[in-house]
């Protein structure tokens, strides 16, 4: 069976890829039946003669394989008819934007494997960026700090080779005796903590964090039910919330007094109660100055992202008596980071993360028949319709939704 590392082609470009030079190796190395192309690229982040030096093949014309591995969407007029495709297709939420581009896959006789469907038996995601999305995040908040304040500049992440220089820069800074609460439990969240973890920052309990003054800097981490509680005040644990979002009310205002930075690394589904509103932002005991949301849900839990930014610009003031953008140092507002693509300024970490992943869960179920049910959990479309799994999204590729 013969895969492609294909180019990516999206603007803003992404200079991420699934698989390195050593892993392509490792690969072919492991499995025997297996060929790989690499489609040639000038803006990867490994170049095509890093993959040429390990005396793997560089085309123009990958027309000849079976199975196309990307990371962002692929341009209708770039897809292959009659192809196996892995990238991430932004459909599963019904995103307007994505509409023609997967009524084209299906037009196309198109495979479509989505990174964010692929999962184990048990449904819990195996490949994701999550983690670098965390560590560049909590980076940028703290630059987004120190810029607010005018106390330090650190340089921009995408200036830095890898996380090793990201916490070398962090580890540079002095802070006060600031607050800081992460929100979430899941991989974002533990990138974001390893950045705190690495600079020595206290992470205390959440009754210590709410009642008691530090004469040091210190961050706590909560899960849902620390910033959610029943609306009938019965305490039911964090599967409850899971199941019954729309039976909870936010808990979060009573963090919002005592902090002085807001790192949002959490899932927001649907009927879940939002952290704190434009209202909650108004209330003159609101002390959070900057919010790191690396969650990125615009319009959404929290309040004070009303866009997204970009690697290039990316920090904004919000003016919670307005609601409206302003200059982020202006006293009265919010401090903003934003970025909904962080990994992209970690690309050889985030591609080397993804990719181990990727090689240990995916690409054995080409060969051993997917007795784990890997590739079939995550099979959107096949013969031109969308399989039992994703009928949902028939409205949406009919343009009823």
């Amino acid at each position: 069976m013969k895969f492609a590392i294909i180019k990516e082609r999206k603007n803003p470009p992404d200079r991420r890829v699934v698989f390195s030079p050593e892993a392509c190796k490792a690969l072919l190395k492991n499995h025997k039946e297996m060929e790989i192309e690499i489609e040639s690229s000038t803006i990867r982040t490994f170049s095509d003669n890093e993959y040429r030096d390990l005396g793997l093949q560089v085309s123009d014309d990958i027309s000849d394989c079976d199975v196309l591995i990307g990371v962002k969407e692929v341009p209708i007029d770039a897809l292959i008819l009659n192809k196996k495709y892995f990238f991430f297709s932004h459909t599963i939420k019904k995103q307007a934007y994505n509409r023609n581009l997967l009524k084209a896959i299906l037009d196309k006789n198109i495979e479509l494997y989505d990174h964010e469907v692929i999962t184990n038996s048990k449904g819990k995601r195996v490949v994701a960026f999550g983690v670098y999305a965390g560590i560049v995040g909590a980076y940028n908040t703290f630059r987004a700090y120190g810029l607010k304040n005018k106390t330090f500049n650190l340089p921009k992440a995408e200036n830095l080779k890898n996380k090793r220089e990201l916490i070398e820069e962090l580890k540079k800074i002095t802070l006060p005796n600031i607050k800081i609460v992460i929100t979430g439990k899941g991989r974002v969240s533990s990138g974001a903590k390893e950045m705190l973890d690495a600079m020595n920052i206290k992470e205390v309990s959440v009754n210590d964090y709410l009642n008691n003054h530090f004469y040091e800097t210190v961050y706590t981490q909560l899960n849902a039910i620390a910033y959610n509680k029943r609306k009938d005040d019965k305490v039911l644990g964090v599967n409850d919330f899971f199941k019954n979002p729309s039976a909870y009310k936010s808990n979060f205002m009573r963090f919002t007094k005592v902090s002085d930075i807001y790192i949002a690394c959490h899932f927001y589904g649907d009927g879940s109660p939002y952290l704190f509103t434009r209202n909650d932002a108004k209330h003159p005991k609101f002390k959070i100055k900057v919010v790191g949301d690396i969650s990125c849900d615009i319009n959404g839990p929290v309040a004070s992202t009303i866009r997204s930014s970009t690697i290039e610009n990316p920090i904004y003031g919000y003016d919670p008596i307005s609601e409206k953008e302003v200059d982020y140092l202006n006293p009265e507002a919010i401090a903003v980071m934003a970025v909904d693509n962080l990994p992209c300024e970690l690309p050889k970490d985030a591609s080397i993360g993804f990719g181990n992943s990727f090689a240990e869960f995916v690409i054995p179920a080409f060969f051993n028949g997917d007795k784990d049910g890997v590739l079939e959990r995550a099979l959107m479309t096949k013969g031109g319709k969308l399989t039992e799994k994703f009928s949902y999204l028939q409205d949406y590729v009919d343009g009823k939704e």
